[in-house]
């Protein structure tokens, strides 16, 4: 297991769709516990294969109910709306405000490769929808409402 750079806005890869996982292999495994320790390092809520350079329909989520790992997602149902602050772990440092559906449906395959539904309200389906359009080349920067703004890091408030 290992902390793996995190692709920043510009980088192409972020840019492009991502491929269908067919089958689970030791790469594979190993790729998903590098990114739930990446996203728990960077203190992230969720963290999408290509944000770490390889483009596989893989996600990793914990909005704090424990980790979720989301291999080739797809929303089946979304409905109601959200409108919030959210960032993401390859613009860091800021944030901007951005409409989302406040509950959705999605099925996607778990370590096994069997799928599996879930349905998720308020951040969990923020970050379902967020990790989703990462999948398909979209940052949440063409979504925001508004400009970005600058986060301030709670550590750096205390010095």
């Amino acid at each position: 297991m290992a902390i793996r750079k995190v692709r920043e806005l510009g980088d192409p890869v972020l840019n492009k769709k991502s491929r269908v996982v067919e089958e689970m292999t030791p790469r594979i495994r190993e790729l998903i516990d590098d990114m739930f320790d990446t996203m728990y390092e960077a203190d992230g809520v969720g963290l999408a294969a290509p944000q770490v350079g390889v483009l596989k329909r893989i996600v990793a989520i914990d909005v704090g109910d424990g980790p979720l790992l989301m291999i080739n997602p797809e929303i089946l149902e979304s409905r109601d709306t959200q409108t919030g602050s959210e960032g993401c772990l390859s613009v860091p440092g800021k944030a901007g405000v951005v409409t989302r559906p406040n509950f959705v449906r999605a099925k996607y395959c778990d370590e096994n490769m069997e799928w599996v539904e879930i349905e998720g309200t308020e951040l969990l389906a923020r970050a379902i929808c967020h990790e989703v359009d990462h999948l398909n080349g979209i940052m949440y920067v063409e979504k925001v409402e508004g400009e970005l703004y600058d986060v301030v890091d709670e550590e750096e408030e205390d010095v």
